[in-house]
């Protein structure tokens, strides 16, 4: 519980010490005031945030244990676009869907067939991570439509 104190301590202080872009004087986000704002941390670990600004920017992120999260983002670009991302963190990593972001390509059939040849037979290594290897071919399917 306290490594991930330490580690909630840690991000805090580098978000906090990483350079600012400085705002033109007048600017709408340099006036931006925060509309809505929740947290909440629980001793387990999971936690949950949410906030608002009044140029737009909202975000909302959640954990049911501090380390897998899921949440999502949006703000209005220079183009007067809303962009909106929607995302899963985990041991997969960091999973961003947007209507902007790009999109993987189907795979190649042989591709997936490798990978589900593997799966048939694994390998020995006790570093194999069998779970990561399903989550790929999951997501490889799923490009095929």
């Amino acid at each position: 519980m306290y490594s991930k104190l330490i580690i909630l301590a840690a991000l805090v202080a580098i978000s906090v010490a990483a350079p600012q872009r400085r705002l033109p004087a007048g600017s709408p986000e340099s006036q931006a005031v925060i509309l809505a704002q929740d947290s909440n941390l629980e001793p387990n670990g999971a936690y949950s945030y949410r906030y608002e600004t009044s140029n737009g920017i909202a975000a909302q992120q959640s954990s049911y244990d501090g380390a897998n999260a899921a949440g999502e983002y949006s703000y209005t670009g220079q183009d007067g676009v809303l962009y909106r991302v929607v995302y899963n963190a985990d041991v997969n990593g960091f999973q961003p869907q947007g209507a902007h972001l790009p999109v993987e390509p189907p795979v190649p059939d042989h591709v997936l067939k490798g990978l589900e040849d593997i799966r048939r037979n694994p390998p020995r290594d006790p570093e194999f991570n069998l779970a990561a290897l399903d989550a790929t071919i999951a997501r490889l399917r799923a490009t095929l439509g």
